[in-house]
């Protein structure tokens, strides 16, 4: 037996060690992002226009140096040597963080680090499994819930650090957190898939046949990207303005109490530990009678409750009016919101890993996080809107972009079905 064959928790023990080291990586990740408009609008005092397109450029860039990323570990560096330069980049610029006067500087350096290291260590996953394991649709799932352990961690240190005792000690605080990732990487490297070699095909009908069959999965995987865009406009708010509606217009007293505005960023990861275990248990249920939902038609379910989502927030808005809304609506917010996000974004990180043609990857991949590049340069685009709109009318738009994606997913469904299975 080797070491990719050991499991942990029935899985491959590859697996943990991926999902620890990007666990780690959210928890930075989304340290700064807890801290990135409100150190902006509260320390540097941005316009919160200025503050909201930075913050969209800014997660927007993030997402688009992966595609380079993916294509150079591809082609030159290999999976392996991707995520260990990303991430000793990324940690440099979370350091960076620290001076007010590197500020642009450091969000460069982070986004320049993120493009290897973000496409090149979740497709390493599909690697850890045969094609016909059935396993592999549901690690994407597990890999999701580690990934939102350092997401709920986040908020709670890098958060408090930051509210408290000032922004550079939460901003410092996510630095170590990603060195922590690259140090369980680098000591779990048996455990993880070997690099596929390159080989060439010399048949050229087949190389004719699989050119024709790429094309057709490029061109859905287009279809999705586009939809996942659309839907990434609407849920990049939860980081850009649902945040400044928690600072203005929700009340967080609680038994004489009142609740740290980034402690409620922290709800979002939370409640994915929690509910993705009886998710996957329905799912798996569903599946052994022979009803498990196609991909595209449950990301288009998902699209569907974070726009539920959203129109509860445009309620409470209005019914509230000049009023502060108790924070238990905008807990039953992030419930709500959270179970759509478990519908689509797990299962379109796996279909996009799944369609991926031989040898192509972390480029596959990467595709997906360029459609979370352009969802959130529109996110920031949006969330310029926040201070010209009533605040239920701005949560109207964006339950329609949502519901806009599900239409689009919707429509794609039976294609993709097609293309999986042949």
């Amino acid at each position: 037996m080797t070491a990719q064959e050991k499991t942990w928790f029935g899985q491959p023990r590859g697996l943990t060690i991926l999902f620890l080291t990007n666990m780690w990586e959210f928890f930075s990740y989304y340290g700064m992002r807890t801290l990135l408009v409100y150190y902006m609008t509260k320390q540097l005092l941005f316009a919160q226009e200025k503050a909201s397109f930075i913050y969209g450029s800014y997660t927007a860039t993030a997402y688009f140096t992966p595609i380079l990323g993916g294509v150079i570990a591809d082609r030159w560096l290999g999976k392996r040597k991707a995520v260990i330069i990303g991430g000793s980049v990324m940690a440099m610029g979370h350091f960076l963080m620290a001076f007010e006067s590197l500020f642009y500087v450091a969000l460069a350096t982070i986004a320049l680090g993120n493009g290897l290291f973000l496409p090149s260590l979740p497709s390493q996953i599909n690697d850890l499994y045969q094609a016909d394991d059935p396993r592999r649709g549901r690690a994407y799932n597990v890999y999701y819930v580690g990934l939102n352990v350092g997401g709920f961690l986040a908020p709670l240190i890098c958060g408090t650090l930051g509210e408290l005792y000032g922004w550079h000690y939460g901003f410092g605080a996510a630095g170590v957190g990603m060195f922590c990732g690259l140090a369980i990487y680098l000591a779990g490297q048996k455990y993880l898939p070997p690099e596929q070699t390159k080989r060439t095909v010399a048949n050229k009908s087949v190389t004719d046949e699989r050119g024709q069959k790429n094309g057709r999965i490029w061109f859905l995987l287009l279809g999705v990207g586009i939809a996942a865009t659309i839907f990434r406009g609407a849920y990049e708010q939860v980081g850009n303005t649902i945040p400044l509606w928690t600072d203005a217009g929700v009340n967080r007293a609680f038994g004489g109490y009142i609740i740290p505005m980034t402690w409620f960023q922290a709800l979002n990861p939370l409640l994915v530990i929690i509910l993705t275990p009886p998710l996957l248990l329905y799912w798996r249920r569903r599946a052994d009678a022979g009803k498990e939902t196609p991909p595209a038609r449950k990301m288009a379910v998902g699209a569907l409750i974070v726009a539920g989502a959203y129109l509860l927030l445009s309620t409470v808005s209005t019914v509230a009016g000049t009023n502060r809304a108790s924070w238990l609506w905008l807990l039953l917010f992030f419930v709500i919101f959270t179970l759509g996000e478990l519908y689509i974004l797990p299962t379109g990180l796996g279909l996009f890993a799944r369609l991926a043609p031989p040898r192509l990857g972390a480029t596959t991949v990467a595709a997906w996080f360029l459609a979370i590049f352009s969802g959130s340069l529109l996110a920031g685009v949006v969330g310029t809107l926040w201070s010209r709109a009533s605040h239920n009318a701005f949560f109207v738009m964006l339950a329609s972009l949502a519901v806009a994606a599900a239409l689009i997913l919707w429509l794609l469904d039976r294609p993709i079905r097609r293309a999986e299975y042949k």
